[in-house]
């Protein structure tokens, strides 16, 4: 079948005949594989990896259906012959042999993202609001969620949180609208998506182990601008936010739409006065703004998190929801664990754990909430540098505590701009017994109206299985301590 015949492809057509391989049985794999194999495609599923019991079973499930699925060493090394498309998982590489050899071949590539947008229900596509950045994105959907499900529609968070986005375009009772997280590495895979509304919170360096450089980086968050009907929104503080929606190609009429903690211009939302408010959805913003809500209202009242709140506001009310939702909506909303979550408060300290920090970024948002802070830091760095980071928050700092693979990436920082700070390294690989040990340092170190804060601007994997679990390490050793 040639790439036009499969162009012309929906979820109301046989596809038979097409011969699909999806590179990857995770989540978002099995999600495609399951779905082409319904629509009657002849799926090819292949993973490096035996999975678990679970993903065991999915593979039976699927073999059952009449996929041919391929599990364990050697199994993505050759691309099959005969293939009409791929279907790869976000975390695969360009450069990875299965996907290197369909480029050489010709064979499209799409990821879970552009399949699900193709397989939209022609007749009641549900729009897509959609987010993207650095940092924040899944507390930026969830808002999203939470604020779109207040104001009565049916919506669900889907793509790099939530549900796959193939699961949700194909249930059969439709959605009103899809709250979207896209990563950057979704992103790299999809063309032809356009959102309603979408928002790119901010760019930082991060997954530099992935791309070449920033620009390569920079350029895939972009893409969620690309076909935009009504909002490309962005980040005032962020001028490269701004510059990808400036090069942005957009469907005629829609707008840019900022956000900021300062006082909005037209055609913005910001603060005033400790209240979020909209000049950019209302016929008399010329002259005056609508309140939303306070940043008392908020779960917190960090920057990072008012900015978070401010850009769901805003593809909100693109979508035409009503102020007194958004405001009910942001009001009653909660993030999940391990986003600037307060552990405990005892003899005048604040424990707070902020493992999902896993960027130097994010981990310079969480600091720049709290003065003066104890900071537990180190992982995976993935590539990432810290000078900037150091540079902007030493004199916050008290002390500084380093576990993990890369900690002497933050150690180096440090020395450079933090000479005098107290810093301590601990070699402990053991990612349970070294958080311990940390927290029994800041303990030590921690003076009444200090913030103990696990901010750690890396990577989980060297240590943990995942960032939760370095969270729930570390709120487990607050408790014993405390």
């Amino acid at each position: 079948m040639s790439p036009e015949q499969l162009d012309e492809l929906g979820r109301n057509d046989s596809w038979e005949g097409v011969k699909a391989v999806v590179a990857g049985f995770g989540v978002s794999g099995f999600a495609a594989a399951d779905n082409l194999t319904h629509l009657g495609a002849s799926v090819i599923a292949l993973d490096e990896s035996p999975g678990d019991e679970e993903r065991q079973e999915k593979a039976k499930l699927l073999g059952i259906l009449g996929a041919d699925v391929r599990l364990g060493e050697g199994a993505t090394h050759v691309l099959p012959d005969d293939v009409d498309v791929v279907v790869t998982s976000p975390g695969w590489r360009p450069t990875a042999p299965l996907l290197a050899q369909a480029r050489e071949r010709g064979i499209p590539i799409w990821g879970e993202v552009e399949l699900a947008w193709r397989l939209r229900d022609p007749d009641n596509a549900a729009p897509w609001l959609a987010v993207t950045g650095t940092n924040g994105k899944t507390t930026t959907v969830q808002m999203l969620d939470n604020i779109l499900r207040t104001a009565g529609l049916r919506s669900v968070a889907v793509g790099n949180v939530g549900l796959p986005i193939v699961e949700a375009v194909m249930d059969p009772e439709p959605y009103d609208v899809l709250a979207v997280e896209l990563s950057s590495f979704q992103l790299h895979y999809t063309s032809s998506m356009g959102a309603e509304a979408a928002v790119v919170l901010n760019i930082a360096e991060d997954h530099l182990d992935w791309y070449p450089s920033m620009t390569e980086y920079a350029a895939d968050k972009g893409r969620v601008y690309e076909h935009v009907e009504r909002a490309c929104v962005y980040n005032v503080a962020d001028e490269a936010t701004m510059h990808l929606v400036e090069e942005a190609d957009v469907v005629e009429g829609a707008r840019a739409i900022g956000f900021t903690l300062g006082t909005p211009a037209v055609g913005q939302l910001g603060v005033v006065e400790d209240i979020l408010v909209d000049r950019a959805f209302i016929e008399e913003r010329q002259t005056s703004a609508a309140e939303l809500c306070q940043i008392s209202d908020l779960a917190s009242a960090a920057p990072h998190y008012v900015q978070n709140a401010l850009a769901a506001a805003a593809l909100a009310r693109a979508h035409g929801v009503s102020q007194a939702a958004v405001r009910d909506g942001l009001k009653s909303f909660r993030p999940d664990g391990h986003r600037i979550e307060v552990v405990a408060e005892a003899d005048g300290v604040t424990w707070i754990d902020d493992s999902k920090a896993t960027n130097p970024h994010a981990a310079q948002a969480s600091l720049q909430a709290y003065d003066p802070v104890i900071w537990i830091a180190g992982g995976l760095a993935k590539g990432a540098r810290f000078d900037d980071l150091v540079a902007s928050i030493h004199d916050r700092l008290r002390a500084v505590v380093l576990i993990g693979q890369d900690r002497d990436v933050i150690a180096s920082a440090l020395a450079a701009h933090a000479g005098d700070l107290e810093v301590v390294e601990l070699d402990d690989p053991d990612g349970v017994s070294a958080l311990a040990e940390a927290v029994e340092i800041a303990a030590a170190l921690a003076k009444p109206g200090d913030t103990v804060l696990l901010a750690p601007g890396c990577a989980s994997q060297d240590q943990f299985r995942d960032y939760k679990a370095r969270g729930d390490a570390f709120a487990d050793a607050v408790r014993r301590q405390l």
